[in-house]
Formats: structure tokens, C-alpha cells, sequence
């Protein structure tokens, strides 16, 4: 049973593109490992970009920065 944990900040992702992210993680599994899609499971996790770090500095002051 395959788990699938994807991170992202939660910037204007909206249930259409997770939706995608979850059907697109789960046929890679298919196409690539043959794993059986009704035991595939996808999580997506949304991260606050003032809890997101890169480095050194958080997404927040890097999106300001326009980094």
C-alpha cells in the first residue's frame, strides 16, 4: 500500500489542482511501480509559508524579496 506525502505552501492551491496532484501521484505509482490504485494513498499537507524555511530565511520574507 503506497503513501504519498506532498508538501506544499498554501498559496491559492485550489481543490481542482489537488485533485490533480492526487490522480497525477497515483497513476506515476501505476505507470511506474504497477501499484494498484485503489490502495494508493495521497496525502497533501498545506504549509504556512511563515513555517516554511529556505535557506536560512522563511518563503514569507522570500516571496517579499521576490526570491
Amino acid at each position: 500500500m503506497p503513501y504519498v506525502n506532498i508538501k506544499i505552501t498554501n498559496e491559492n492551491v485550489t481543490p481542482e489542482k489537488k485533485a490533480q496532484l492526487i490522480a497525477g501521484a497515483t497513476q506515476l505509482l501505476v505507470d511506474v511501480l504497477g501499484k494498484n490504485p485503489a490502495t494508493t494513498v495521497v496525502v497533501i499537507d498545506e504549509v504556512e509559508t511563515d513555517n516554511w524555511g529556505i535557506a536560512g530565511e522563511t518563503v514569507t520574507e522570500r516571496r517579499k524579496a521576490g526570491k
